[in-house]
């Protein structure tokens, strides 16, 4: 994305990342009070004295300084992305620019699914921080199901925040200028994406330099690489992924971007935001649950397992219904766009729903795919899930990452046998026993 210069040039991304980085310095707890206390979106929430605020960094994710900072009037989180791969280091340079694209995603998400994301209070461009609404009692999503706990409205809430970005992100409801302007914006962000195209599309499929993967899951590893046709459709739908600017994705909407008490359910952290195809999110949001569903048996005893497992295919179940639902709804009621416009339909007569359906369907199907893919590169690439991860039977966890393979391998060959939730949720069954 250009930039303008003080001399009034257009300045290049690289040129415009080297300056924000000239003028970059990280937060510490040490001095993060001082440096926030001018700003009036944090003094005036936070409230007392800047040098008795309590701040507490709690970010333990792969990228970004994460700090929760408390007054007396209240409290905020405070992140600030790091120019490099936090759970690599410095030898992955990343850009801060990512930071920008996570606030733009922050403000259309709050326009299209109003109430999911966290409010956004203010953001310093040059610094790559963002100051948000601190979401309390809400817990990472992912350690409440290892824990085995329970999240009503869960997938209603998942699948109607899909169903409203997807089709309120699309021409099927935005003017094209407008999204076509945002896809120019977007574009910018190039270091980010090409994270989740290698990472997420390539890297399982071979032995890329920073794959690991459970010792006891050699041969199953070997079996699914030797798969020429599974290679050649992960690679279809990296085609669709990169080739495809449907709508905003979320871009990274797994159980640890999703936070939640045992009634409320909130999303976070879309700085691999992009625009791409409308099934990309619905996809991973479902391979997250497929996962901590395998996973069951490491964490549960014997009598809360089988109520807990068929919980989690539940969460499914209503997670796929309510996007469709929603997005049935919003066809009716908000396609305004060029895309499918009402002169065709029903301005002359016409009953538009078959087109609904049809559009779904291939939705559905690709959602699938994608599905399958993520539950392959959680295992097999570099960011594992904690699901699998903390499970320290070895040969346990290379038994129930094999079902999560083997399942995955054949929603990617065979995603459209799958287009029917009961027909999905009978081969997570299958693959479970």
């Amino acid at each position: 994305m250009p930039a303008w210069t003080q001399s009034g040039h257009i300045s290049t991304i690289e040129e415009q990342a080297v300056a924000d980085e000239q003028a970059y310095c990280a937060l510490e707890v040490g001095t993060l009070g001082e440096r926030l206390a001018p700003v009036a979106a944090v003094s005036e929430r936070v409230g007392g004295d800047p040098a008795r605020w309590d701040i507490r960094e709690v970010g333990d994710g792969n990228l970004n300084l994460v700090f929760i900072v408390t007054g007396e009037a209240g409290s905020v989180v405070v992140k600030q992305a790091l120019p490099y791969v936090r759970m690599v280091g410095e030898s992955w340079p990343l850009p801060l620019y990512r930071a920008h694209y996570e606030y733009y995603a922050l403000s259309r998400q709050a326009k299209r699914a109003p109430g999911v994301a966290p409010a956004v209070y203010h953001f310093d461009k040059a610094q790559a921080l963002i100051v948000m609404e601190y979401l309390h009692p809400h817990v990472i999503l992912r350690r409440k199901l290892i824990k085995g706990e329970w999240v009503a409205g869960l997938g209603r809430t998942l699948g109607e925040f899909c169903a409203r970005t997807a089709f309120r992100g699309s021409e099927l409801s935005l003017p094209s200028p407008e999204k076509k302007a945002d896809v120019g914006l977007f574009s910018g962000n190039v270091a980010i994406p090409a994270i989740t195209e290698s990472l997420v599309f390539t890297d399982p499929y071979f032995e890329a330099e920073m794959n690991h993967h459970t010792p006891e899951l050699a041969e199953t590893v070997a079996a699914l690489r030797a798969n020429a046709l599974l290679k050649a459709k992960a690679q279809r739908m990296l085609l669709k992924f990169t080739a495809n600017a449907e709508t905003m994705l979320h871009g990274d909407l797994h159980s640890g971007s999703i936070m939640a008490t045992d009634d409320s359910v909130r999303v976070i952290d879309p700085e691999f935001s992009q625009y791409g195809p409308m099934a990309f999110d619905l996809g991973m949001a479902v391979a997250n649950f497929l996962m901590a569903y395998f996973s069951q048996p490491a964490h549960r005893s014997a009598s809360e397992l089988e109520a807990y497992q068929a919980w989690i295919l539940e969460v499914i179940d209503e997670c796929l219904e309510h996007f469709e639902t929603e997005f049935r709804h919003l066809w009716h009621t908000e396609r305004r766009g060029i895309l499918y416009p009402r002169a065709l339909f029903e301005e002359q007569g016409h009953d538009s729903a078959p087109a609904c359906e049809a559009l779904l369907d291939e939705i559905r199907e690709d959602a699938l795919a994608f599905c399958g893919i993520e539950m392959h590169r959680r295992v097999l690439s570099l960011a594992h899930n904690a699901d699998f991860e903390e499970i320290e039977d070895t040969a346990l966890r290379a038994e129930l990452e094999a079902r999560n393979l083997k399942m995955g391998e054949e929603l990617v060959v065979n995603a459209r046998a799958y287009r029917e939730t009961q027909a999905l949720l009978a081969l997570a069954r299958a693959h479970n026993r």
